[in-house]
């Protein structure tokens, strides 16, 4: 089952030189949006993500790895059902370059990470439903 949060602000700032940035991302749980108007609503209730009591996530940076001028993963901390817990966000793909219609350079990329539910509090339907969740996060920023 693959699904997404629609509603997703936040701040990235990066220094290709000093090898240094940082992030901090709020997801709206609420936004929720796998397809299936019933699966959103079990999804947002008390056995995954208890949207009334944690109606946000929240991703803060710790550090930026690089290689070269390239980001190659983002270690942080990922507040979910009101835990936090460090994940790394590896890139899969990573480059910046210079958008024609913007005038500007833009920077983007895919990065992923495994998490396991439980260690959140999400345990509903274990063993039977996989505790494993891929995040999949697509960015792109525009130097200001």
């Amino acid at each position: 089952m693959r699904g997404r949060f629609d509603t997703v602000e936040g701040d990235v700032v990066f220094d290709r030189e000093a090898k240094t940035g940082r992030a901090d991302i709020r997801i709206d749980i609420k936004s929720v949006s796998t397809g299936s108007k019933g699966f959103d609503e079990h999804l947002l209730g008390g056995d995954f993500f208890q949207a009334g009591q944690h109606p946000e996530a929240r991703f803060e940076s710790t550090a930026f790895r690089f290689e070269g001028d390239l980001v190659r993963a983002v270690e942080g901390n990922l507040t979910l059902l009101g835990q936090t817990h460090p994940v790394k966000l590896n890139a899969v793909r990573f480059n910046c370059y210079q958008n024609k219609r913007l005038n500007r350079e833009v920077c983007g990329g895919d990065f992923r990470t495994d998490i396991q539910r439980s260690q959140w509090g999400m345990k509903f339907g274990l063993p039977g439903i996989p505790d494993t969740v891929r995040l999949q996060i697509e960015i792109e920023g525009v130097r200001q």
